[in-house]
């Protein structure tokens, strides 16, 4: 028998056998999904006994909220130990709280790592209290578009689940509307690596209570993107309490640079995404030992600082008229450039490029002059032009080639250097001259 079988069998209910099939067993997938789920079509869910993925979606749980809750017998709880599913998503759904907590903690007899919610409506306030000093086996907890009453004022709740949320690695909820954090749940949280709270509501003043003093102690990556932040600076004081982040994601949000900004990023700061935030200047101070960098999609005309430490830099999809110094990145490795406003390489910049691992320039209106091509065509031949060669690089000017690949103008010895050849061979020519005199 499937988890879901063995929950209603634990909590009373009613099971249904051989009266629909509405559940479907992909077994290259290892992954079984039921739909409509009641107790006239539960029987049809046998097929998910292979699966390490179940997904549930739809049904009408609520309507089981009444039925009491006994204990399990010993011999269910040793089939759900046998069990290999490791993922469970239940979706679509009207989801009593005083349901959830009351089965939440059969998961403690079985090795599923992850629980999923999407388009859920939890409704009410559950009890939790049996739920304290139980460990579950998961640590991977997402929800994703569901609707339920603020956190703030859950924090009781919060206590009882504190001794399985202490253990618990990976935290997502997104596009749910989460427009506050209260401290006190963080500080929960106590073995959390990451935490997704994209594509919700968070603002400038919501970070700092959130991320305050003991909360997340262990959070390694965040993901904020496609919130509502503005302020670069207070971004930074918002954060800057934890002391082992080492992934930021802030892009999506409209972020306005302070110049006056003296605020402190967590020196394990190692992966800053700040693509897609509106820039017109690269925000100071960034994280002094960043090893990735991602400012493309924005509106920056120039790219001026210096990071030691730098790996791979995105500077895609911007105004930059010119290559940012190499110079100032001795273990970069990675360069994008692509759709910004260059139109040559320098002698220089071919020479120091062609040092790196990838680099991508596609999409820029290329000068294809013998030294813009010739550039061009030399850093190709190194074999580090990455992406979109050769059929991205195309030539803007001058007019003869405006539309051609870079790749096939002709940058030949006589036709760029006409002088390198024609003045040695007039010398030749004199001297002869002389001789024949």
């Amino acid at each position: 028998m499937s988890v879901a079988v063995l929950l209603l069998l634990g909590l009373g209910l009613p099971v249904a056998e051989g009266r629909g099939n509405r559940c479907f067993f992909n077994r290259t997938q290892e992954y079984c999904v039921c739909y409509n789920l009641s107790e006239e079509t539960i029987g049809s869910i046998i097929q998910c006994l292979p699966a390490t993925v179940v997904k549930f979606w739809g049904g009408d749980v609520e309507k089981y909220v009444a039925f009491p809750i006994g204990e399990l017998a010993s011999s269910v709880t040793d089939t759900l130990g046998s069990l290999i599913v490791q993922k469970i998503i239940i979706g679509n759904v009207l989801l009593p709280e005083v349901l959830l907590a009351r089965v939440l903690r059969f998961f403690s007899y079985t090795h599923v790592k992850e629980l999923a919610f999407e388009s859920c409506i939890f409704q009410g306030t559950g009890n939790w209290s049996d739920m304290d000093g139980q460990n579950l086996p998961i640590l991977s907890l997402s929800f994703h578009n569901v609707t339920s009453a603020p956190l703030t004022g859950h924090e009781p709740a919060f206590s009882s689940l504190g001794t399985w949320l202490g253990t618990l690695e990976e935290l997502a909820v997104t596009s749910s509307r989460v427009s506050s954090l209260p401290c006190a749940i963080g500080r929960v949280f106590r073995a959390l690596r990451s935490l997704n709270l994209a594509h919700n509501s968070l603002g400038d003043g919501s970070l700092s209570p959130a991320f305050c003093q003991g909360a997340f102690p262990q959070l390694q990556e965040l993901s904020l993107h496609h919130n509502n932040l503005s302020s670069y600076h207070s971004v930074c004081e918002g954060v800057e309490l934890l002391p082992g982040l080492r992934h930021l994601d802030l892009s999506h949000n409209k972020l306005m640079a302070d110049p006056s900004s003296s605020c402190r990023w967590p020196a394990s700061l190692q992966h800053f995404n700040l693509s897609n935030t509106d820039l017109d200047e690269v925000p100071t101070p960034l994280p002094p030992d960043l090893e990735v960098l991602d400012m493309s999609h924005n509106h920056l005309h120039a790219v001026d600082i210096s990071l030691s430490s730098l790996k791979k830099l995105f500077l895609n999809q911007n105004l930059l008229q010119a290559v940012p110094s190499i110079r100032n990145y001795p273990m970069l490795d990675t360069l994008h450039l692509d759709n910004n406003s260059i139109s040559e390489l320098s002698r220089d910049e071919v020479k120091l490029l062609g040092h790196l691992q990838d680099v991508a320039v596609a999409d820029n209106p290329f000068s294809c002059s013998c030294s813009g091509a010739g550039g061009l065509q030399t850093l190709a031949a190194t074999g580090h032009l990455g992406q979109g060669w050769p059929g991205d690089y195309r030539c803007h000017s001058p007019a003869q080639y405006q539309g051609w690949p870079v790749a096939q103008v002709p940058v030949s010895v006589l036709r760029c250097h006409l002088a390198t050849v024609v003045a040695p061979l007039c010398v030749a020519l004199a001297l002869l001259g002389v001789a024949g005199a």
